[in-house]
């Protein structure tokens, strides 16, 4: 077996943790060279690359997704952490060549598929849920220190040596992969040869979702995810642009508030995540994330001073075991050799949420004349207390952040649809109901009589 030792979720979370570090460090140089680029328009400039980026992401998720279920996981980790990272070095040489590439690069930025498939490969179901929140927590710990650093070198020395620094983890990510990992897929579930076939209903991402919508409980998981993923996808992308352009923060404030919000996401997702999942259960603890996700929202869409960010960063560190508690439900019940197919579609949808969430809060903000205006001068704390807005409105002065409201509302449905995921049969997983016997025959095989490929359902027992 290649690599150092046996495939661990230690393996998985320092993949994981490096990938996002680099790009943690970007932080603050991203927010200068967007302005740079696109002086007018930002958001809505901003909000198109990701939805390029996001849209591709979709389209690709379900085929990575079911490649690496027959030919392993390590060259498709590879794969997608090298293509993920490699705009990076570009952001100094070429910015235009900068935002092209990363917007290319969708296709393979679907690196937390395949984390996903691995883990699933090498743990029991009673452990997922905390190796899931693992990783998720490992993803919010990248962030807890990367901006902060990025921000103080940048100031100190410029955006070169954060450009270098960040491109030297990316490669030191990859030489890990190379190196370190093993190969998670046990051997007797890979294929005999390269030639075994991959059906196209698994690489179809537009397949997958009428597959989706012939299970109803996957169809009931997969659009919680879109509503719930949507703004959080929409308020990633823009919120350290707000904080910093109508807040009022200083780069070294947005970078303590990534830092303690990441903090905080690590005490939910690994303390609290397995307290609740044992004590209230895996549907209930969705629940909670989502209610906390709506009070997070609305906080920051009526929120107009520092203070009300911070308490409003705090419950967003809550909701953010919404997805760890998805994504354990829906491995729990999926057959091990198409962990990499169930996850790829979830990636997939947040994929397209990546793509639409960005572009939806752009064009609010827009249509409210939120807009970056004279960037420097938000560093002084002159400015540090007042709204910077091009038109500021009456309204704007009573819904600061209308984007945040939107997302809210979304997040409400996405709620009331979650309050229909059948827990109780989720959990009773029949063994006589196997459909896939080796990795490298991925695909359905025998169907019932009178039935059509693909009409089973992808989660055991999830309609009754």
């Amino acid at each position: 077996r290649q690599g150092i030792g046996e495939p661990s979720v230690y393996h998985a979370v320092v993949v994981i943790f490096l990938e996002f570090f680099a790009w943690g460090l970007l932080t603050t140089p991203m927010l200068t060279v967007l302005h740079q680029t696109f002086p007018q328009h930002t958001f809505l400039m901003n909000g198109l690359i990701h939805g390029v980026k996001g849209l591709l992401s979709f389209l690709s998720a379900p085929l990575i997704g079911a490649l690496s279920d027959v030919w392993g996981r390590k060259s498709f980790l590879l794969l997608t952490v090298f293509f993920t990272c490699a705009p990076i070095p570009l952001m100094k040489i070429s910015p235009w060549w900068y935002f092209a590439v990363i917007s290319m690069s969708g296709v393979f930025a679907v690196t937390f598929s395949v984390i996903f498939a691995y883990v699933a490969d090498i743990t029991q179901e009673h452990e997922r849920s905390t190796a899931y929140g693992l990783v998720s927590a490992t993803f919010a710990a990248s962030l807890v220190t990367s901006p902060a650093i990025g921000a103080y070198l940048s100031q100190a020395y410029g955006d070169t040596l954060v450009v270098v620094l960040a491109s030297g983890v990316a490669l030191l990510d990859i030489g890990f992969i190379l190196l370190a990992v093993p190969e998670s897929l046990p051997e007797e579930m890979r294929p005999v040869s390269w030639g075994a076939p991959i059906s196209w209903e698994q690489a179809d991402p537009f397949a997958s979702l009428r597959k989706v919508g012939q299970d109803s409980t996957v169809l009931l998981i997969c659009i919680t995810v879109f509503l719930s993923y949507l703004p959080e996808a929409g308020q990633y992308s823009s919120f350290f642009l707000y904080l910093r352009q109508v807040i009022g923060f200083s780069s070294e404030t947005v970078a303590a508030f990534i830092g303690v919000v990441g903090i905080l996401s690590i005490l939910a997702q690994t303390v609290v995540l397995g307290i609740l999942m044992r004590s209230i259960g895996n549907k209930n603890t969705i629940l909670l994330g989502l209610g906390f996700q709506i009070v997070q929202l609305a906080w920051y869409g009526f929120g107009s001073q520092p203070w009300m960010m911070w308490a409003a960063g705090a419950v967003a560190a809550m909701s953010s075991i919404t997805f760890p508690a998805i994504s354990a439900m829906v491995s729990r019940n999926t057959d091990p050799d198409q962990q990499g197919v169930v996850q790829g579609m979830i990636t997939g949808i947040r994929g397209l949420c990546n793509g639409l969430g960005p572009a939806l809060y752009g064009f609010v903000f827009y249509l409210f004349h939120v807009e970056l205006n004279e960037m420097a001068e938000v560093e002084t704390l002159g400015k540090a207390s007042k709204p910077n807005m091009a038109n500021p409105t009456d309204e704007s002065s009573i819904i600061p952040g209308p984007p945040f409201l939107f997302g809210a509302c979304s997040v409400l449905l996405s709620l009331l649809v979650a309050l229909f995921i059948p827990e109780h049969n989720l959990a009773l997983r029949s063994g006589s109901h196997k459909k896939h016997s080796t990795g490298a025959q991925a695909h359905p095989h025998s169907p019932p009589a009178g039935g059509s490929d693909g009409k089973e359902p992808l989660l055991e027992d999830s309609s009754v």
